[in-house]
């Protein structure tokens, strides 16, 4: 598939601000499922510089900064055409070893996934793994496939566009969440029976036949001989050529679309967004 995707984010402050460098994590990344073509950002007030980085996590980022001067508002547009390529989200061969779990990681190679394992798991998702776990005698994509499709049978979507994702308890007790909310529990139910599991911001297609789009959050996780691979809650699918990666980290915080500071006192900030997903094939 082929998308032009358009994201404008408007910050509105109470009173003049200067800005702090922010971080713009709104790319979307280049890798053997998806390709940038093509990339355009438009800021304004105008930075004084830029940076290209790339985290912790592999994920490019830019960096920008300005001088000294007062704003009250600041507008960050990113337009970007991209091609994915994942039509078959299952075409792959796992390794003999890793069918079925528990399973541990070679040395190696868990040392490299230690962020994606380590952390304390929220006791209901540790319940709800292993009891999905328990259904499916073990096998590791039939327990894949279960925990993602209970997830959406079980908790209501809904749309939270700002705050940190809630704890997987709230999000179970309750049967509702944003993306961000069941992709976590999806993540700490994986970490539970030692799936080596991340958190992935993009876009997904959506609806046609609806305009309104979001920014979108769902899970990959490590599966020894088939590398990274998406699994969405909130729809119940495994991720294919619908969803566009910006990018993975180890915990939700460090996926941030724009991440910056303000130098002012006292002041408030409202943020609204306009974004644009257009099918091109």
């Amino acid at each position: 598939m082929d998308y032009r995707i358009t994201h404008q984010t408007t910050y509105t402050y109470s009173a003049a601000v200067a800005l702090a460098p922010h971080d713009l994590r709104l790319i979307p990344r280049s890798d053997g499922h998806q390709h940038l073509r093509s990339l355009t950002v438009q800021i304004l007030p105008v930075p004084q510089g830029c940076s290209t980085v790339l985290d912790a996590y592999g994920n490019h980022l830019r960096r920008y900064w300005w001088s000294n001067n007062l704003t009250t508002t600041l507008m960050i547009q990113v337009t970007s055409e991209v091609e994915t390529y994942c039509q078959n989200p299952f075409n792959y061969l796992l390794e003999p070893w890793a069918m079925t779990l528990p399973f541990n990681y070679p040395q190696r190679l868990a040392h490299g996934l230690h962020p994606y394992l380590s952390g304390a798991v929220d006791p209901v998702a540790y319940q709800l793994a292993w009891e999905t776990l328990a259904r499916v005698d073990g096998a590791v994509l039939p327990f894949l496939s279960e925990l993602n499709e209970q997830i959406y049978r079980t908790c209501q979507h809904q749309i939270r566009e700002t705050g940190a994702p809630w704890p997987p308890c709230l999000t179970w007790s309750q049967q509702a969440g944003s993306c961000r909310d069941t992709a976590v529990l999806f993540i700490h139910a994986c970490r539970a029976v030692g799936l080596a599991a991340r958190f992935v911001s993009g876009y997904q297609e959506g609806d046609l036949d609806n305009p309104e789009r979001h920014l979108h959050a769902w899970v990959e996780v490590y599966l020894p001989g088939a590398g990274w691979r998406g699994y969405d809650p909130t729809h119940g699918l495994a991720v294919s050529d619908r969803h566009v990666a910006l990018v993975a980290t180890a915990e939700p915080a460090d996926a941030a679309p724009i991440d910056g500071v303000l130098r002012g006192q006292g002041v408030t900030a409202t943020m609204t967004y306009h974004l644009h997903i257009q099918p091109l094939s």
